[in-house]
């Protein structure tokens, strides 16, 4: 079982957030220690990487909450059926994104081959050190 310190430093959430995230239900309940301390469990640790991922990938906390609350639901059909939709609505917009950036990286390798032929072209006396 880890502190919330440990925590804060293993997933680079502050221990504010984490408390927080808590309170608004994104994470469950986490069992408290001797003197109230909390204590996570690696149960707690997996599924707040799992949010983090949604979190990197721009899910909004909206999102995130529902996903949660069907979590907490169980894997009723109605639960599983939910979550799966969240989840491929989310996929299709990381897909997107993953597209535009596919295509923003092709427009500057471009861009970058245009002016590493300039150099090329430049006389000896005026190319730089090439890095």
């Amino acid at each position: 079982m880890l502190t919330i310190g440990a925590v804060a430093a293993q997933t680079g959430l502050t221990e504010h957030t984490l408390r927080y995230y808590e309170k608004i239900g994104l994470l469950d309940p986490v069992p408290r220690g001797p003197g109230g301390q909390r204590r996570y469990r690696e149960q707690d640790l997996r599924w707040l990487e799992f949010l983090l991922r949604l979190r990197a990938t721009g899910m909004p906390l909206r999102d995130m909450l529902a996903y949660a609350e069907q979590r907490r639901v169980g894997n009723t059909a109605e639960s599983l059926a939910l979550r799966r939709k969240l989840l491929a609505a989310h996929a299709d917009k990381v897909a997107e994104e993953i597209a535009v950036l596919q295509s923003t990286l092709q427009l500057l390798q471009g861009k970058i081959d245009i002016y590493r032929g300039w150099e090329a072209s430049l006389p000896l006396s005026y190319q730089l050190d090439k890095e």
